[in-house]
This record gives structure tokens, C-alpha cells and sequence, in this order.
């Protein structure tokens, strides 16, 4: 099976939390307290398949009740963009993803999805949920 040309360059995943990205830098969040459903989604993120190099194309979407920060959106873009060399799997990227995001902007909730496109004939979504323990409970509905 041909491999890419990129994926000569590009960094393999052997351990995804050791990947070198940049980092997601925040702004301030000013109405703290107010709780308030944010949603990001970028549906052109990209990364290589860690087996054939060939490039996987993804939907991500993020849906977080801020606390006191909130990414700053070019610095975050940056960061997606930065998988478009790396050859990692689905769930890894999923998990990497949202780590990094929960380290960078300490939301009170986070709920990650990642589509995958079909590939092979099989649809992958990977969903992750954070939510902070607090005293106030949130009643979630999207």
C-alpha cells in the first residue's frame, strides 16, 4: 500500500501525549458566575492514519460553560491545524484534544465530539464529557 510522502515527515504516533503542538492560549472570561453555553466547531480538521499515512478528515465540535477563561480562537486553530502532519488515531485525537483543552481553559463542562468520515465503510464518533464538581448542579440540554 503507498504511503504519503508527508508521512515520511510526519510526526508517528507512539505516544500521542508526548506530540509536540502548540499551545491553546485563553482570554479572560469577564462574566464569571454567568453561566453560558459556548459551542465551537471546526469541520475541517485533519490528521494522518498512523497506518497507511493517508489523511483522515474530521468534524470536530466543543460545547463548554466557561469558568474564567476562554480559548483564543486564532491560538486554537493553530493547534487543530497542527494534527494535519501527525499520524494518530481517532480516540487518541480525541483524548489528546480534549485534554489539552481542559489543561488551556478549566471550563466548569466540556463535552468533545469528533466525527471521523467513513472510512472503510465505518463511521467513527469519539465523545468525551468533563464537568467540574461543584455544589451547583447544571441541567444539560443541547
Amino acid at each position: 500500500m503507498p504511503v504519503a510522502k508527508e508521512y515520511d515527515k510526519a510526526q508517528k504516533e507512539k505516544d500521542p501525549k508526548k506530540l509536540k503542538l502548540p499551545e491553546i492560549e485563553t482570554v479572560e472570561y469577564l462574566y464569571k458566575g454567568e453561566d453560558i453555553f459556548v459551542e465551537y466547531k471546526f469541520p475541517e480538521l485533519t490528521a494522518l492514519c498512523p497506518k497507511t499515512g493517508l489523511p483522515d478528515f474530521y468534524e470536530l465540535k466543543v460545547l463548554m460553560i466557561p469558568d474564567k477563561y476562554l480559548p483564543e480562537l486564532k491560538s486554537l486553530k493553530l493547534y487543530l491545524v497542527a494534527f494535519r502532519k501527525v499520524g494518530i488515531f481517532h480516540e487518541h485525537l480525541a483524548v489528546r484534544i480534549f485534554n489539552d483543552f481542559v489543561k488551556a481553559v478549566k471550563p466548569k463542562f466540556l463535552s468533545l465530539e469528533l466525527k471521523a468520515n467513513v472510512r472503510g465503510g465505518i463511521y467513527t464518533t469519539v465523545r468525551k464529557i468533563y464537568k467540574e464538581v461543584s455544589k451547583k448542579a447544571h441541567t444539560l440540554q443541547y
